[in-house]
């Protein structure tokens, strides 16, 4: 893959440019999108290892998170994440198939079924979490502890313009 421009070289180009949309452009924004590319790719070299698709990683992870016994019904699983319906069927059937996850009988509805992760996919997705961890610390170096807590705060204080 080819090494992209780096966010300052556009900045340049555009206030040379194009300086009548300088002004509305927004650095912050723009390092925070290419931040996210940057990470998504980090992501894929992860999980890629383990034949895994970014949603893949989503369903395992909110398994995870979600605690023991990491497991919940399609509809919860779906609310945590950014997947059609349809999405969400096709990814369950692919985890399912990988071991990674199994379908039981729910006891609350019997015409549903839940979705618990395996020992395997929770050896897998603990092991994909610990290496994105340590990727994202590696590249969080750069800052100091309390930079990184002024940025998280930061990104939280933004954050609450969505959510």
């Amino acid at each position: 893959m080819a090494k992209q421009e780096s966010v300052a070289n556009i900045l340049k180009s555009i206030k040379e440019n194009w300086p009548e949309s300088f002004e509305q452009y927004s650095p912050p924004v723009l390092r925070i999108h290419r931040i996210h590319d940057y990470l998504q790719q980090d992501l894929a070299k992860v999980i890629e290892q383990y034949q895994l698709q970014s949603a893949d990683f989503g369903v395992l992870a909110t398994l995870r998170r979600g605690g023991e016994p990491f497991c919940l019904s399609p509809t919860e699983i779906y609310s945590s994440m950014l997947l059609s319906s349809g999405g969400l069927t096709k990814v369950l059937t692919r985890v399912t198939k990988a071991g990674l996850v199994e379908r039981i009988d729910n006891p609350e509805d019997k015409r549903s079924k839940l979705v618990q992760l395996t020992q395997e996919g929770k050896v897998q997705i603990d092991d994909i979490i610990r290496k994105l961890h340590d990727s994202n610390q590696e590249k969080l170096k750069v800052l100091s502890k309390e930079e990184q807590q002024q940025l998280d705060g930061l990104l939280a204080k933004m954050l609450t313009a969505w959510e």
